[in-house]
């Protein structure tokens, strides 16, 4: 194994390694603990594939590390015969699609080179699309696996690299540890195979996927729709203003709520090109009220009822609401706790709720979900986060043909309503969100009213993620040394009594071992503590309630300072 400088010289001395690089590399000569950065080791590949800032050497993003990873990707698919003529009974070939960040589509070719190289047919779209979409076109294509080239709603400087496999969810535990092992036996440079993009696509290697399957997709998610009762009612007197966040759901988001028959889409139009650099925002997360700022602007000028953002890679669907004479973002549980609440409301009173109907959560996500589940009598399952887990769900459930699956969602503003992917779909939560908005329109409601509502029903519940951020080369032995700390000294108390605790990287039945601490405390509160799988951090949740918004907020400042000092 070399060193961190020796990989240094490695890059600099191959002649695989583009000139324009090596230039990168020279200039840091000098800067030691940069190229220990970059070089003290491979971006690792889990269940969130990779991801990280781009640049030169084996830490960072680039046209080789993708290469490398793809490589690791093709073994596996070798091994489960999903080569040309192979005889995987689960699917052959590759779907691979991008979002709009700097490099992703250079990033998406490169790894349909790889992939191509070693005998394994790809297809790929034609530009960036929705990651939702990726997930239904390795089901519809028969793909063995499938790759997406996202970041998410990380800052313009990263990309990423997610691995899917045929049942359209993302890798699990054990196909990435094998990607990662595949990954580890070979060079970066000689072992990699790679071809001629363009030839590939003649040769009929690389099969391009256009518009087709878009209509194909959007079909299936329009059939999600819960009824066009109300939609028919108000639609065309809504208004809703859209922002892509310069990301893929620029098209496909507004072409659907068109079809659903909506007469005012105000779309926020400095954000509506595509554009990896998100000049409008300081990070394109349609969970923080900053990225908000225009789209706000633009319904307080048309008065909108509904404004509706979605990330760069179309997964993630956020919400501002008209609340009186002000607007205010709702946070994923909101969302998510609306939705089900029409889903259910609605359906039961058309008839149409399934036989054994279930929904699925994360762990980290809110307990009032839980609450409205039981209510109607629909089967709640929580599983770690992590949406491949709500895939396997719905997989499990498809092929037993024991329950069906009705709505899905984490706290981070992912939803699907469906199972025609094994994804979070902003596509859906948009269509899902507007619909609902006419269903409280034509009751002479607002969505907020909706929620408050629903807080009148249930209780009043408050949900708080932070992030305690480690700066440095060192940042990820320091973020394990305090989960070490906090996991092997079991605090009595954390704002509230703690009445158990869940450690999952134990034996927890029904669970993968993850890296999360989960404190259940007094009054139905709770705290969950992990680390998170793609950046230097460790991410906390603070889920309490009370009777009134006092309660619950007295409880949820006690709870989160105790949280704060337990980290510090």
């Amino acid at each position: 194994m070399r060193t961190y400088r020796e990989e240094y010289e490695y890059w600099l001395a191959s002649d695989v390694v583009d000139e324009k690089t090596k230039e990168e590399l020279r200039a840091l000569e000098g800067k030691e603990e940069e190229i220990e950065g970059r070089f003290k080791a491979m971006l690792t590949f889990g269940t969130a594939g990779l991801r990280g800032i781009m640049g030169a050497g084996i830490g960072c993003m680039n046209v080789y590390t993708v290469r490398y990873a793809t490589q690791g990707l093709a073994n596996l698919v070798i091994a489960n015969g999903g080569q040309i003529g192979g005889d995987s009974k689960e699917g052959n070939g590759v779907a691979i699609a991008h979002d709009s960040r700097l490099n992703s589509r250079l990033f998406a070719e490169e790894a349909a080179s790889v992939l191509a190289a070693n005998g394994i047919k790809v297809y790929i779209f034609d530009d960036m699309r929705p990651t939702p979409e990726l997930s239904f076109a390795v089901r519809e294509t028969g793909s063995l696996a499938g790759i997406n080239i996202t970041a998410s709603h990380n800052p313009k400087e990263y990309n990423g690299y997610k691995a899917y496999w045929a049942d359209g969810a993302q890798l699990g535990p054990e196909h990435a540890d094998i990607v990662s092992a595949e990954i580890a036996k070979v060079d970066i440079f000689k072992d990699v195979k790679t071809t001629d993009y363009n030839k590939a696509v003649e040769d009929g290697i690389i099969e391009i996927l256009g518009d087709e399957m878009d209509e194909t997709y959007i079909s299936k998610v329009m059939e999600t729709s819960v009824t066009r009762k109300y939609i028919d009612q108000v639609a065309k007197e809504m208004k809703i203003v859209f922002t892509p966040f310069h990301g893929a759901g620029y098209k496909l988001v507004p072409e659907i709520l068109r079809r659903q028959g909506y007469g005012a889409i105000i779309p926020v139009e400095e954000q509506m090109i595509p554009d990896g650099n998100f000049p409008t925002v300081k990070s394109p997360n349609p969970e923080n009220t900053e990225g908000f700022a225009l789209a706000i602007e633009y319904a307080k000028k048309n008065g909108a009822e509904l404004v509706i953002g979605v990330d760069p890679d179309s997964d993630r669907c956020g919400a501002v609401v008209k609340a009186g004479d002000d607007y205010k973002i709702l946070t994923g549980n909101q969302e998510a706790c609306l939705m089900m609440d029409y889903i259910f409301t609605v359906r039961k009173d058309l008839g149409t709720m399934p036989k054994n109907p279930f929904v699925c959560k994360s762990i980290v996500s809110t307990v009032m979900a839980d609450k409205i589940a039981a209510y109607n009598n629909v089967k709640m399952y929580s599983v770690l986060t992590g949406f491949k887990f709500i895939g396997e769900k719905i997989k499990e459930h498809e092929e037993n043909g024991d329950e069906t699956f009705v709505f899905g969602f984490e706290e981070s503003i992912g939803f699907l309503g469906g199972s025609y992917a094994r994804d979070k779909d902003a596509v859906y939560a948009a269509m899902m969100m507007a619909e609902m908005a006419c269903y409280y329109k034509a009751q002479g409601m607002s969505v907020y009213d909706g929620l408050v509502a629903l807080y009148d029903k249930y209780g009043y519940f408050i949900e708080n993620t932070e992030s305690t951020v480690f700066a440095g080369f060192d940042s990820a032995e320091r973020r394990e040394a305090v989960m070490s700390r906090i996991r092997e000294n079991a605090p009595e108390e954390i704002g509230l009594k703690v009445e158990s605790v869940t450690d999952y990287l134990g034996d927890v039945p029904g669970f993968t071992k993850s890296n999360v601490l989960f404190y259940n405390l007094a009054d139905g509160c709770a705290v969950a503590v992990r680390p998170s799988g793609t950046e230097p951090k460790i991410k906390t949740y603070v889920m309490v309630q009370g009777a009134t918004e006092e309660e619950a907020e007295k409880n949820r400042k006690a709870v989160r300072e105790a949280v704060n000092e337990l980290l510090s």
